[in-house]
């Protein structure tokens, strides 16, 4: 694969996958909480506390309230040990995979085999939330700007049009009808915009990374200039007021919060599965990871600061887009902030739609999948097929389904992601201190370690259902790795294993 990525573009990359649905889309959400009266929908910590004080377990999510900042700070930093972690064994092995490809050369094959089905749980399960976000922001930016509205059977899954029809008045004036089509006596909806805008990025990777890389910074640029625009202009809106109680739910509030704006995080690992495509991956995949997490750390502070200071954070209740309700006393800002939600979600699928087909290649390349997954188009040089394949599932779940439960579903697969990657890194220095380490994480093992726990906190945080829907996703992924892995696997063969000459076989044997 052509080498043209260097640490600025790498930076962009990350930033482009970092910025987006989360912020503008689940940042009222953890400000305001969920109330539920349904066991399955408690984080498992709440569980866990009401067992150790000996009281009853309180059910529901609580809210951050204007403490939905320092959330932000602590998913920050659960993030930083981990990013701590990538850069280390990214600049150890340069190759395609990410957290499969460093789960390989540490903790062994079948351990790399469940990381890398995990990680689709990031990128595909990840991209469909950031697509459904995108179609909402979409269906906003048509309406303010040019009074264009469309039918809710065309802009919302089933669920979602059902959910407003039934709680009817001003929610339904952004659209043109109402009424859902019915065919052989079943009403139907989907969302049209979101299979559109994952087919339109799936062409796009398809052409070449070059294109896409060029395409994802300009983008970058934009998005990030709005965000700036957002905390500059609305630092002036601010009412300290409303600020006051700053932790109206104490720690449980916080911590609850911290779990749901995990997904806005999310991405900063993608750089790592572009190493095949950078010109000196031990120089520059360590800054484009940590650089590109540091900054929007510090957006995300501000900007929810400033958020929830222009209005009591109450009104963002179940609001998918509180950064343009924030702003709804000003309509042309309004607008300019929804198309700056459009920037930031557009580049979100980009960089996600482009780290799953390479982990699909690595993952062939080993054998683990079938080697129709590693193939490169003659002229593009891109994995095209895996490409098109992971648009295809894409834009066909996210055209039905609803942003809420994807999006705890990508924060689990992504911290059992980064736990993996953290104990990798401990694992590494003990059987292999020899190996050449261009960047090194400090405090070793502290770093690692206090990444798993505070990864393991955040996991606790999350539904129980959402638990229960990633047990059954790695049992799935499991009996596939028995059924069809175990058999086609090169290391197991006794061939090659190694990915590139760069990466030796695994160092740890299962």
């Amino acid at each position: 694969m052509k080498r043209t990525l260097g640490p600025v573009a790498l930076t962009a990359i990350g930033i482009g996958a970092i910025i987006g649905a989360g912020i503008f889309s689940l940042t009222g959400t953890a400000a305001a909480g969920q109330t539920f009266a349904s066991r399955l929908e408690t984080p498992v910590i709440n569980f866990i506390q009401a067992w150790m004080s000996g009281t009853g377990v309180v059910f529901g999510r609580a809210g951050a309230g204007p403490a939905i900042a320092a959330s932000f700070v602590v998913a920050g930093i659960a993030c930083a040990f981990a990013a701590f972690c990538y850069a280390e064994l990214a600049s150890m092995i340069p190759v395609s995979g990410s957290a499969y490809t460093y789960s390989y050369a540490t903790l062994g094959e079948i351990v790399a085999w469940i990381i890398g089905w995990d990680l689709i749980l990031e990128y595909a399960v990840g991209n469909m939330a950031v697509a459904v976000s995108w179609s909402g922001y979409f269906v906003q930016l048509c309406d303010s700007l040019f009074h264009l509205k469309f039918p809710l059977w065309l802009v919302n899954d089933h669920q979602t049009a059902t959910d407003l029809l039934a709680k009817g008045g001003a929610a339904l004036e952004a659209y043109s009808s109402t009424a859902l089509p019915i065919i052989a006596g079943h009403s139907i909806a989907f969302n049209l915009p979101a299979l559109l805008i994952v087919a339109a990025v799936t062409v796009l990777l398809v052409y070449g990374i070059r294109e896409s890389a060029h395409t994802n910074t300009t983008i970058v640029i934009i998005k990030t200039a709005v965000v700036v625009f957002v905390i500059a202009f609305g630092a002036f809106m601010v009412n300290p007021s409303n600020w006051h109680p700053f932790t109206p739910n104490g720690f449980a509030g916080l911590m609850s919060g911290a779990a749901i704006v995990f997904f806005a995080f999310i991405g900063f690992d993608a750089v790592s599965t572009t190493a095949e495509e950078t010109r000196n991956p031990q120089r520059d995949m360590p800054i484009g990871i940590i650089v590109s997490l540091i900054i929007c750390t510090v957006l995300y502070v501000l900007m929810s600061a400033v958020l929830t200071g222009i209005k009591k954070y109450t009104i963002y209740t179940g609001d998918a887009a509180p950064v343009a309700t924030a702003f709804s006393s000003k309509p042309w800002a309004q607008a300019l902030v929804s198309a700056g939600a459009l920037a930031g979600t557009t580049s979100v699928l980009l960089v996600f739609q482009l780290g799953q087909p390479r982990i699909f290649m690595a993952m062939a390349r080993d054998g683990l999948l079938p080697q129709y997954f590693a193939k490169i188009h003659p002229r593009f040089r891109t994995p095209h097929i895996t490409t098109i394949w992971t648009g295809v599932v894409v834009a066909g779940v996210a055209m039905v389904t609803n942003i809420g439960d994807l999006a705890d579903l990508t924060n689990i697969g992504t911290l059992f992601a980064f736990i993996l990657v953290c104990f990798g890194v401990n694992v590494l220095r003990r059987v292999a201190p020899e190996r050449p380490r261009p960047f090194r994480v400090p405090f070793v093992p502290v770093f690692p370690i206090l990444g798993v726990l505070m990864c393991l906190v955040l996991m606790l945080s999350l539904p129980v259902m959402t638990w229960i829907r990633f047990v059954v996703w790695l049992a799935i992924g499991l009996l596939i790795y028995f059924l069809y892995s175990v058999r086609h696997s090169k290391l197991r063969r006794g061939m090659d294993a190694g990915i590139t000459e760069d990466v030796p076989p695994p160092l740890i044997k299962t």
